[in-house]
């Protein structure tokens, strides 16, 4: 079977790529009679020279391959028909601008894998750069916190090489007396975050302590759902009833408003679920949080201050509460708000590595062991021109009636 890397063809560019240098020349030590080729490309953060030197074909044409592998929507022109396709295509939840991708992709009978669709049989994710969205999120949030206080002025993260020299720029700051930190959510990207503060040696407390003691230190408290959400009959079960039935719950949010200065937004956010602070919370003289990193940035959502996503070149915007609109940073009366909505592309060296490794792990096996665990079933969305028993709720979304 013939693997080929493509070229990310997206703007902005994105310089991620599945596999490293070194993890292909894992994958091709691992599986030799594997057929590895990479598209040429002056984008990727790995030369076209580090794969020619781990013994990895590099071409301009991927004709001959049956599996591509890429990382951002691949542009309909440059679509090669009746091939397996592995990327992240945003059309699962109906994404209204890809809705002409994936009717060009059932049109050129192509199989698509998207990384997302990519899980173990209960549901959970294989593979995915959540882990590097924390890791970014967390760092951009307290650049903006020194930019704001105009107390020190941190290098942006795509300057940077990787996650270790984010942490030796984090571990020169010097945060508020007293200062307490949020950080929401039980999955790699609040992980990834907890990675950061960990580093930086700030102390961990529990939500009792964060909501109760005042500190002459900066601390922070990793609260997960049924700590900022309770139900309405003050039943006590558990997460899974929180996920299965969110309707049934309210947001108990605002204690942690009232105690926390930094909020680092790592949280899946369900359909139907409460929102952590509305427009109205935030406006309450009580509401004492000023800075914001949404990693999880869903735009007017669960997180009042997200009213839209920010970019790699401009991070940082002011949410006013009064007047529910955009303001400055600067402003005075402004909270604080990081929302890049692609994070892990400024750390592509170590995001792309992380990735390989999962996708070697989890992904690979299944081409050469008959899926036997369904991975490539369960995340298959088109085949034979046709939207997959699992993915046919997407056929209203394909026809334009959604």
């Amino acid at each position: 079977m013939k693997f080929g890397i493509i070229k990310e063809r997206k703007n902005p560019p994105d310089k991620r790529v599945v596999f490293s240098p070194l993890k292909l020349q894992e994958f091709q030590n691992q599986y030799p009679n594997a057929s590895l080729k990479v598209e040429t490309s002056d984008i990727r953060v790995f030369s076209d020279e580090a794969y020619q030197q781990a013994g990895i074909e590099i071409t301009e044409n991927m004709a001959d391959c049956d599996v591509l592998l890429g990382v951002k929507e691949v542009p309909i022109d440059a679509l090669l028909p009746n091939k397996k396709y592995f990327f992240f295509s945003h059309t699962i939840k109906k994404q209204p601008y890809n809705r002409d991708l994936l009717k060009a992709i059932l049109a050129k009978n192509i199989e698509l894998y998207d990384h997302e669709t990519i899980t173990k049989e209960n549901g959970l994710r294989l593979i995915g750069f959540g882990r590097y969205a924390g890791i970014v999120g967390a760092y951009n949030g307290f650049k903006a916190i020194g930019l704001k206080n105009k107390n020190f002025n941190l290098p942006k993260a795509e300057t940077l090489d990787s996650q270790k020299e984010l942490i030796t720029e984090l571990k020169k700051i010097t945060l508020p007396k007293g200062f307490k930190i949020l950080l929401t959510g039980n999955g790699k990207v609040a992980y990834g975050a907890k990675e950061m503060l960990d580093a930086m040696n700030i102390k961990q407390v529990t939500v009792d302590e964060f909501l109760s003691n005042n500190y002459d230190e900066t601390v922070y408290c990793l609260a997960d759902v049924l700590d900022y959400n309770k139900r309405k009959d003050g039943q006590v079960l558990d997460n899974f009833d929180f996920y299965d039935n969110p309707k049934n719950y309210e947001s108990n949010f605002f204690r942690f408003a009232k105690v926390t200065d930094f909020f680092i937004a790592g949280h899946f956010f369900g359909d139907g679920s409460p929102y952590l602070f509305t427009r109205e919370d935030a406006k309450h003289p009580d509401f004492k949080i000023k800075f914001v990193a949404d990693i999880s940035c869903d735009i007017d959502g669960p997180v009042a201050s997200t009213i839209r996503p920010s970019t790699i070149a401009d991070p940082i915007y002011g949410y006013h509460p009064e007047k529910e609109s955009e303001v400055a940073y600067t402003d005075e009366k402004a909270i604080t708000v990081m929302a890049v909505d692609n994070l892990p592309c400024e750390l592509p060296k170590d995001a792309s590595e992380g990735f390989g490794e999962m996708f070697l792990e989890n992904v690979i096996p299944a081409f050469f062991n008959n899926d036997k665990d369904g991975v490539l079933e369960r995340a298959k969305m088109t085949e034979n021109g046709k939207l997959t028993k699992r993915f046919s709720y997407l056929q209203d979304y394909v026809d334009g009636k959604e």
